[in-house]
Formats: structure tokens, C-alpha cells, sequence
């Protein structure tokens, strides 16, 4: 009972940002300063966006992956505005950061039969109050008109934040940490893989390894940052 309620105070906090993110006038994601409509960030906080690695030399890219399509380099604005949505209460910055995504999708010429967010935990969506992969997801899923899946996968363990591990212990973190709900929604689709930032792409590599074990087609990951 009391984690329903969560939920639906999540829900309600949720609705409310939406709400105060259309009345109210557009601000900088990073810093909130003013900015014309349609503008994810101020001219100052612009320059720092960097785009991101070369994909044959970025450490997310991963063979189970057809491609890691990031919008730009994790640092800067763009990782202050990451930080202020994933881990600041901040649900309302999902929309503008997640047509980031859909720039980098749009440019990639991405295609897909389902789009995925990576999940969370359902101890840490309850403190959290929402999954900002899947926030960022929705936007991605309109972009490539195509299906959002907001549950095809489950993650098993609670597992530690990834930030507060190096490269090998994020590996061993989320290794065999996913599976399907459905294999029978996933099997044979190009499914496109959604998160807010690839550092080592050993999450990615976990949920795809999850989805191609579902049967899928192909599993593209898409990212707002990628280190």
C-alpha cells in the first residue's frame, strides 16, 4: 500500500512539472536562464556541448550493439543538465533533453520496430519517481514513430549506481541484471535501446543482451550523452 501511494504522489509530481513546464517560461536546462522557446540551452551553456567520441574509439561501443548514437560528449552543459534530471527531481528537463535525442536519432537515420528504455529497479523508480530513460524514451519513440515499450525489459537486482564503479566492476554490476517480460513482443524487431548517458556501455550491453535473447532482430542504442 504504501509503495502505491508512492507511486501515485510520483504520478502527481510528475503531472505538475509537465504542467509548470508548459506555463511557465522557457529556461536554460543547465542553468535556468531564460531562453527563446524550443532552446535547450543558453548561448553560455551552448558552448561547452562537445559532440561525441568517434564511435570506433568510444568505450560503449559493444558488438551486441549495432550502433551507440549519442547527441553529444557526457561533460559540460549537457552533463549538468543530465545530473539535474537524473538525480535533482528535475522530471520536467526529460522533454527537452530528449529532443537532444531525437536530434542524434533524426541525424543517425535511425529506424526501429520498438523502442525500450533501460529500467530501473522498482525500489529505486519508488524513491526516484520516474525512469528518466524512459522519459527520454517517449521522445525518441515519437521522433522514429514507432512503438514505446516502456516495460519490455525487468531488471532482476537492485544493483549499485553504476557512477560509483570503475569499468570492470560496472561490467560485473549489471552482468545477467535484465531479462524480457514478454520475449514474444521483442522477437524478431529492431528494437532501438534507450538511456540518458553510455559511459562504459556495460548497461547496454546487458539489455541487449536481453533483448537478442528475446529473439530480437537488432538492438541500436541511443543516448542524450555518451563519455
Amino acid at each position: 500500500m504504501r509503495s502505491f501511494v508512492t507511486l501515485v504522489f510520483s504520478l502527481i509530481r510528475l503531472l505538475l512539472a509537465a504542467v509548470k513546464g508548459a506555463l511557465g517560461p522557457p529556461t536554460c536546462a543547465a542553468c535556468d536562464a531564460r531562453v527563446r522557446d524550443h532552446v535547450v540551452f543558453c548561448p553560455t551553456c551552448a558552448a561547452t556541448i562537445e559532440p561525441p567520441p568517434d564511435p570506433e574509439d568510444a568505450s560503449a561501443s559493444d558488438p551486441r550493439l549495432e550502433a551507440t548514437v549519442a547527441f553529444g560528449a557526457f561533460g559540460g552543459a549537457l552533463a549538468i543538465a543530465l545530473r539535474r534530471l537524473k538525480y535533482q527531481d528535475r522530471p520536467d528537463l526529460a522533454a527537452p533533453l530528449g529532443h537532444l535525442a531525437r536530434r542524434a536519432a533524426r541525424v543517425g537515420g535511425l529506424v526501429a520496430d520498438l523502442v525500450v528504455p533501460v529500467p530501473l529497479h522498482p525500489r529505486r523508480l519508488v524513491e526516484r519517481g520516474y525512469n528518466q530513460a524512459a522519459l527520454i524514451a517517449a521522445e525518441v519513440a515519437v521522433e522514429l514513430d514507432a512503438p514505446l515499450l516502456a516495460r519490455a525489459l525487468v531488471r532482476l537486482r537492485n544493483t549499485p549506481q553504476q557512477a560509483h564503479l570503475d569499468r570492470e566492476a560496472r561490467r560485473g554490476n549489471v552482468a545477467r541484471a535484465f531479462r524480457a517480460r514478454d520475449p514474444r513482443a521483442i522477437a524478431g524487431r529492431r528494437v532501438v535501446l534507450v538511456d540518458d548517458v553510455a559511459t562504459t556501455g556495460a548497461t547496454l550491453a546487458a539489455c541487449a543482451d536481453a533483448l537478442l535473447a528475446a529473439g530480437a532482430a537488432s538492438v541500436t542504442a541511443i543516448v542524450v550523452a555518451r563519455a
